[in-house]
């Protein structure tokens, strides 16, 4: 670890290995203290949010993955298929209001086409002009493109023209197909997803990327998955933030897998950290891993708590997580910046600031 230490405050780049041997071998404490060195050199003192709401189109859905505890089929109990106008009269809702950005993801409908998705994000324009779009996960985005016979920069290419600003990091999970084969044996490969990304920042479209663990992958597999990221960061330098997710066991056929303790979530955030050098910001996703979790995760290496959300996404809170309405005000997401001695910023969804609180 001594040797680890010393090349993150030289600022040199860990290998593989080190990464590995930090997950298996390096005490927690030490761990924050390395991923603080390497946050507070990217982003200071900074804690930075957005004013965000999801609009989640449909949790009906062509993958059946077994983590999944969101997905139903049509006609299901606890299903939803939101019409266009439906959409619109969502977005509606926020016209006028003070949010920034709409993120729109959902399930991979059987029946939506390019040119639904086209329609959406158009229209969603017209209503919120000001509003960044943040849509379509990869495998949203892959399906799209197979079902109107086009390759992905193309049908990418149609919907920038249409108003979608960024993609999300979604569908990533875990980027081994020996992984993916066990727990989403239908979705796009980790090329595939790595790929739709590699074309998104060419057209000038920036995105995130995740990472779902705590479920059959090992600590070799989370590795592999950062340096898949890593190295493609390093050829297009398009990835905003990193988004580790934790999996959760409620409702679905992974159950058996169980969940990772705090502790674990604490590791992997400030490995994620030392490791992804390259990608400036490292997200403690609340709605998630639940508001203590991400405050705490300040100190292990996180920069960025996402956003207001305005109780907006039902994918967490049908899956177990503990905050079943999530939502926070711009005071709260302050106040929990301010109480871990950190200075709150608002920004933008290219994470330009937009106020220091």
């Amino acid at each position: 670890m001594k040797t680890t230490h010393k090349k993150i405050l030289a600022g040199e780049r860990i290998t593989a290995d080190e990464c590995l041997a930090l997950y298996r071998t390096a005490a927690l404490p030490e761990l924050g203290a390395m991923a603080n060195i390497l946050r507070e050199r990217l982003n200071g003192k900074y804690v930075y949010f957005n004013r965000n709401v999801h609009i989640e189109p449909t949790n009906v859905c062509a993958n059946r993955c077994l983590f999944c505890s969101y997905r139903r089929d049509e006609g299901q109990p606890e299903s939803w298929d939101l019409s266009l106008d439906e959409i619109f009269a969502v977005a509606q809702q926020y016209a006028g209001t003070d949010i920034t950005e709409v993120h729109i993801v959902g399930g991979v409908h059987p029946r939506h086409t390019l040119d639904f998705y086209e329609e959406m994000v158009s229209g969603v324009r017209r209503i919120l002009p000001n509003v960044h779009i943040k849509a379509f996960t990869a495998e949203e985005l892959w399906q799209m493109a197979q079902r109107a016979q086009l390759p992905v920069a193309d049908a990418l290419a149609r919907l920038k023209s249409c108003g979608l600003q960024s993609i999300p990091g979604g569908g990533a999970e875990i980027l081994d197909d020996g992984v993916r084969a066990q727990i989403c044996p239908t979705k796009v490969s980790a090329q595939g997803w790595l790929e739709v990304h590699r074309r998104a920042h060419e057209q000038g479209v920036a995105s995130n990327a995740t990472m779902l663990y705590g479920h059959v992958e090992t600590y070799e597999h989370r590795v592999r998955h950062l340096q898949q990221l890593r190295d493609l960061q390093d050829k297009t330098g398009g990835f905003n933030a990193f988004i580790p997710l934790k999996f959760f066991k409620k409702n679905n056929s992974l159950s058996g897998a169980g969940e990772v303790s705090a502790v674990e979530e604490l590791r992997n955030m400030a490995v994620c950290r030392i490791f992804l050098d390259n990608i400036p910001h490292l997200k403690a996703y609340w709605p998630m891993c639940g508001k203590a979790v991400a405050q705490l995760a300040l100190s292990f290496g996180a920069d960025d708590m996402d956003g207001t959300i305005d109780d907006s996404t039902k994918i967490y809170s049908m899956a177990g997580a503990d905050d079943k309405s999530p939502k926070m005000t711009v005071d709260e997401l302050c106040e929990m910046a301010r109480q871990s001695r950190f200075i709150p910023v608002e920004r933008d969804s290219l994470y330009r600031p937009i106020k220091q609180y």
